[in-house]
């Protein structure tokens, strides 16, 4: 649905550019008037005068690139026409500097979760399990006891986008951590470690 409404109005505001410098009304564009050049002062636009990030601007030629593959395959007076399109190239971000925390400050928010209660620990042992292996929130969510090996050497399976798994180290005081939490909130094989009451996910 997000990618329909994206594609909805990158169309939207490219018609709306190519009618404006073509001084005609989008009803009477044709084809022949979406040319690269349009593309490419359609992408300065939003950039210059918009004020739209890199990504966004990347993100707009995907859905015109996406409409004029389509159009290749279909329509043979149009492939060059097409192809001069496809050809117009992505423009590269500068990659910002990784952030980090500092080990005081992991330890500030670690300490944060009350332990006396089932969800205060369950969150010390979430937060320690993202900080250990570097998971994303829903790997993390989605980790199962039987994901899990408690002997030496401790790991976790993990499983990303597209099912990709790989598997992580433990450290000791993870594994603690998550025994003692199993221990006080049983799970059983196939359920997430971190859900709450009989949730699934925790929210």
């Amino acid at each position: 649905a997000h990618t329909v409404r994206s594609y909805r109005d990158t169309w939207r505001l490219f018609l709306r550019f190519v009618a404006q410098r073509r001084h005609r009304p989008v009803a009477r564009l044709t084809l022949v008037d979406l040319t690269a050049a349009e593309v490419s002062a359609f992408l300065r636009h939003i950039e210059q005068d918009r004020g739209d990030a890199i990504g966004t601007r990347n993100c707009r030629l995907s859905a015109l690139r996406s409409f004029f593959g389509f159009v290749a395959g279909r329509e043979p007076m149009a492939i060059a026409q097409c192809t001069s399109i496809l050809h117009v190239p992505m423009k590269k971000a500068p990659t910002p500097a990784p952030c980090y925390l500092e080990p005081e400050e992991v330890k500030a928010i670690l300490a944060q979760p009350d332990h006396s209660t089932i969800e205060g620990q369950r969150d010390h042992a979430l937060l320690s399990f993202l900080y250990n292996t570097g998971a994303r929130i829903q790997e993390a969510l989605d980790v199962c006891p039987s994901a899990v090996r408690f002997d030496t050497p401790a790991c976790v399976r993990l499983y990303g986008k597209g099912r990709k798994e790989r598997i992580s180290p433990l450290w000791p005081e993870t594994v603690l951590l998550l025994k003692s939490l199993l221990h006080r909130q049983p799970r059983a094989d196939d359920e997430p470690i971190f859900g709450q009451g009989g949730d699934k996910v925790y929210q």
